[in-house]
């Protein structure tokens, strides 16, 4: 089966390792979660690869991601880098290949690394290609490397106190799916009283809630967990309808707090 668009919601596995990420990898498939996200960097994707072969699901039918991290983004290692992903997580191809930041500095020229994952994508590494914490502007330079068709989303920090507008609607100018990663702010959400509040309403928890508004707007959210209790409450979390009040109430949250901003980050929108 060949994946024309992003399942609405994906088990993110950032900071899951060994047995913890297998096990969770293996439970959310069980629940029915078909899109696993991984990345070079989580130093997890021998794990997420065992998850997926010991969960019984047929390979086809789960829309895999990696993403390739910044210092593999040279032409001659980012083939090479992709291939030993793929080896990892125990596949001949992933349905999603991401660059995981732009280049720091532009030390490595968008041409030259965007135009090496078009060839892994040739090549049959990866069904789809896309970005991952990419501003407007780079954005923009990445649609007219890549051209209409090839940038499958844009992956980016979304949660409620952090809506990243911009980015956002400049992506869907573009016609670029976003990917919200960090839908419940590493947990923050829990704590906020507005989400509590309008929780109760729904019979929900806060992170449900979170994670309805910023599907609500359109972006497939990624949460991560462990637990296979809030692995289906996030799952479930999709069928909830919130009001035109609740969304109001929860775009006022938005501070502009970005949790993951590391130093070679790009400058941001």
């Amino acid at each position: 089966m060949s994946f024309t668009t992003l399942p609405k919601i994906g088990m993110g596995t950032f900071r899951l390792k060994g047995n913890d990420a297998r096990d969770a990898v293996k439970s959310a498939l069980s629940l029915g979660y078909r899109h696993i996200d991984t990345a070079q960097m989580y130093d997890n994707e021998a794990a997420v690869g065992d998850g997926i072969t010991s969960s019984g699901i047929p390979r086809r039918e789960i829309f895999l991601t990696t993403k390739i991290w910044h210092d593999k983004l040279h032409a001659s290692d980012l083939i090479n880098s992709l291939q030993g992903s793929l080896d990892r997580l125990k596949t001949d191809h992933v349905d999603l290949a991401l660059i995981h930041w732009p280049s720091p500095g532009d030390e490595v020229p968008m041409e030259e690394y965007l135009g090496a994952l078009k060839d892994a994508q040739r090549e049959g590494l990866a069904e789809h290609i896309g970005i991952s914490n990419f501003t407007c502007a780079q954005m923009d330079e990445a649609k007219r490397i890549l051209g209409d068709a090839s940038i499958f989303t844009n992956q980016v920090e979304v949660h409620p106190f952090l809506a990243n507008r911009k980015v956002v609607d400049h992506a869907r100018k573009l016609g670029i799916t976003v990917t919200g990663y960090m839908p419940l702010a590493v947990g923050k959400v829990m704590e906020d009283e507005t989400l509590q509040r309008i929780a109760e309403n729904h019979n929900a928890t806060p992170a449900q809630i979170a994670i309805a508004w910023v599907a609500s707007r359109g972006i497939v959210p990624i949460p991560s967990s462990t637990r296979p209790a809030h692995q289906k409450a996030n799952l479930d979390a999709l069928e909830i309808e919130l009001s035109g009040e609740d969304i109001k109430a929860i775009d006022a949250l938005d501070r502009g707090e970005r949790i993951a901003d590391p130093g070679f980050a790009p400058d941001w929108d």
